[in-house]
Parts: C-alpha cells; structure tokens; sequence
C-alpha cells in the first residue's frame, strides 16, 4: 500500500537518513523505532506530504499520491490538533465535517471511546489522554486505510492503551495499514524499522 524507496531526509544541514526503502502493506502495523532525533515523526511527515524530501519516492499502489493524502490517509501527529478553547463536542463536528463524517461514523466513536462525558468540556480541560481519545475520534469517525501515528498511545493509562491497541487490530483485520513512530512497545502485532540502524 506504501512503497517508499531510496528516500534522504534533512532537518536544516543535518542528514536524517539516508536511500530508505521500505514498504508497507495492506494488514500490517509497522513500528518506526529509533533514537530520538532519528528521523521518525520527519518521516510520518514526509509520508504525510508535510516535508519533501532530498530525494528518493513515496508511493500509494496506484494511487496518485496527492489524492491518497487527502482522501486515504489518517495522520495523527504528536500534538494532537485540537482547538482549546473549543468545547470537546464543537471540536468533534468541526473535525467530522471536515473529513466527511455522517451522524453514524461520529456516534461510533463517541461510544467506542467513551467520550459522551467529555463532550460539553472545554478541549482544555481535558487530561492529556482524554485529549488524545478525542483525537483518535477522527480515525473511527472517518474509515480510511492508511494511519500514520506519531506516539499515539504515549499519554494513555494501561487500559486506553489496551482498548486502542484493540481498534489497531481491527483496522488491520479489515485491510488497513498503521505506520506508527514508537518508543514504547505496541499492544499488537508489528513489524519493526529501526530508522537509526547503520548511519
């Protein structure tokens, strides 16, 4: 589903890496590990279409890949995107409008992750896990194959990162791909690119 190949990525005059090649398929989760300041939340964003490259492709199967960014792919970045001053309910219909939610894909992931309780607080006042269950609302909203994770389960308690590591599962069990930038440990099964290995 993503084939990267012989990709250079700079941050300023540093190399992050250098002539990466990698594919990721329909069904599977692929963990980017490494060091900090190796290189993996600036590759989720070249994957994104955030940062260009120095050299080297990214391809979606036959997707054009301006079209897969914008209609195949979920990005969930380190900091989660949301508004503060917002009540959790205005900024989960703004961001259900914006990526196409019906009524059905919205309800699903306020019960899914128990958000009902949250919805009349400001984005403010949530906790940093609550704040990050109201984020991944948009992945269960909005079905769409590719997620592109920057630590995702970082500011969760052991039983939200259980639960999501469930809806992972699911999206793969379904055909989905997950390219997730980890530290810890990943509650599904997953294969492993260490961006760091041999510079």
């Amino acid at each position: 589903m993503i084939a990267v190949d012989g990709l250079t990525l700079s941050r300023g005059e540093r190399v992050l890496f250098r002539d990466l090649s990698f594919s990721a398929v329909s069904g599977e989760v692929l963990a980017l590990t490494g060091a900090n300041g190796a290189g993996k939340t600036s590759l989720l964003r070249a994957l994104a279409g955030f940062l260009r490259p120095d050299a080297g492709t990214v391809a979606f199967a036959d997707v054009d890949p301006a079209e897969a960014r914008t209609k195949h792919l979920h990005w969930l970045g380190h900091l989660d995107g949301l508004k503060g001053a917002r009540r959790a309910r205005e900024e989960l219909a703004f961001q259900a409008q914006w990526l196409g939610a019906g009524a059905d894909g919205v309800a699903a992931a306020v019960d899914v992750l128990a958000l009902e309780p949250l919805l009349d607080l400001e984005v403010r006042q949530l906790s940093a896990g609550q704040r990050r269950r109201l984020a991944f609302a948009r992945l269960i909203a909005v079905q769409r194959p590719i997620w592109l994770l920057d630590e995702p389960l970082s500011p969760l308690d052991a039983r939200w990162r259980a639960a999501l590591g469930l809806l992972m599962q699911a999206h793969v069990e379904r055909g989905g791909t997950i390219i997730a930038a980890v530290h810890d440990p990943l509650p599904v099964v997953h294969r492993t690119l260490d961006i760091g290995a041999g510079r």
